[in-house]
């Protein structure tokens, strides 16, 4: 009788089965790192992590509406979030900008490992005399160091930001004594690190990186990197781990890679070998030389890792949280070089998602 009773209400409650809530992760679970072949990924809940989830759809929300046509979030290497928008699916790659400056970063640091090059040799070791329009004794101050710390004191004030012929190259101000974010020094890292290994940039992206990790879709187009959503978030947990795939070391030079993650020269504060980081006491943006109090994003984690690029493309590791999030598409009406409002904006919805720092 109590069966039928509570069978006839049902037909006027709309009774429905309830699940039992996804069980946790401890803190303790090991990171996942997907198949460097095929799609497998696995993924996570907010629920499972104890995430706020109205909080977390907010986040995903304003991501959404600004131009992003890819986020994904991982914890521990999971995938709590995948969202794709403007037509746009997990295959599609788009250029990444200025991100792909910290992949360079990570490159050239795998070819000092191999013994290929050292962050003091001078450039024109690999590109020859007369690369610049400098004279010789200024020339010969440059190094493959300062290239990667936006340091080499050429005229950054040019027509293309990206010329990187002689005549394009012109003297500033000693090598090693101003940071200004200037694009033409960076590209020459490609062609150093050719020089160097012997193979070509993408060769060398592909061979060391790119098969490695599953970066499936990675391609260099006139010195800019192409990548998906997913190849983005693969590079990040990488960073996220120091270098290492699981239990696979790329980049085992731990002096190479933590001088990369931290303040490279006196000046810009919230520099590293060619990634952003947050949590410093003072910052610069790129084409002004003014130095800006605090960190670059408060609400944000301090540790925070960011890989930025024209049109907000973005890469943000977080350490501390074992926390990767990607954000892919266009300009949210906010960017510049690199780091734009987007940044702060975004975190200060997903800090009340997370509920972590």
């Amino acid at each position: 009788m109590r069966t039928l009773i509570i069978a006839f209400a049902c037909l006027f409650t709309a009774c429905k089965k309830q699940e039992p809530p996804p069980p946790s992760i401890p803190e303790t679970t090991p990171t996942y790192f997907p198949p460097a072949t095929g799609d497998e990924w696995e993924s996570t809940s907010a629920i499972a992590l104890g995430w706020d989830v109205s909080k977390l759809n907010e986040a995903i929300e304003y991501a959404g509406t600004t131009n992003g046509y890819g986020l994904i979030i991982l914890h521990k290497g999971r995938i709590v979030t995948e969202k794709y928008w403007n037509n746009w699916n997990a295959n599609t790659k788009y250029p990444i900008n200025s991100a792909g400056k910290s992949v360079t970063a990570f490159l050239v640091g795998m070819a000092q490992q191999e013994g290929k090059l050292k962050l003091d040799d001078r450039t024109a070791q690999y590109l020859g005399s007369g690369w610049t329009s400098l004279p010789p004794d200024k020339e010969a101050l440059v190094t493959i160091r300062h290239h990667l710390t936006m340091t080499t004191g050429f005229e950054d004030n040019v027509p293309d930001d990206n010329c990187s012929i002689p005549s394009c190259l012109t003297y500033k101000i000693d090598a090693g004594s101003r940071w200004a974010y200037h694009n033409a020094p960076y590209r020459l890292l490609q062609t150093i690190v050719a020089a160097a290994t012997g193979m070509t940039f993408s060769q060398y992206t592909q061979t060391r990186l790119a098969t490695p990790v599953g970066m499936k879709n990675a391609s260099w187009l006139n010195g800019v990197l192409w990548l998906n959503t997913r190849d983005m978030a693969r590079f990040g947990l990488l960073t996220a781990h120091k270098g290492a795939w699981g239990d696979k070391p790329l980049l085992s030079d731990a002096a190479y890679f933590n001088a990369m993650v931290n303040t490279s020269q006196n000046f810009n504060r919230s520099y590293g070998y060619l990634w952003w980081l947050n949590g410093k006491t003072s910052f610069m943006l790129p084409s002004i030389q003014t130095v800006f109090a605090g960190s670059m994003n408060p609400d944000a984690p301090a540790d925070m890792l960011m890989a930025l690029g024209k049109d907000d493309k973005k890469i943000y590791v977080v350490p501390s949280l074992d926390l990767v999030v990607v954000r892919h598409g266009n300009d949210a009406g906010t960017s510049v070089a690199g780091p734009s409002s987007f940044d702060n904006a975004f975190w200060s919805k997903l800090r009340l998602a997370i509920k972590k720092w």
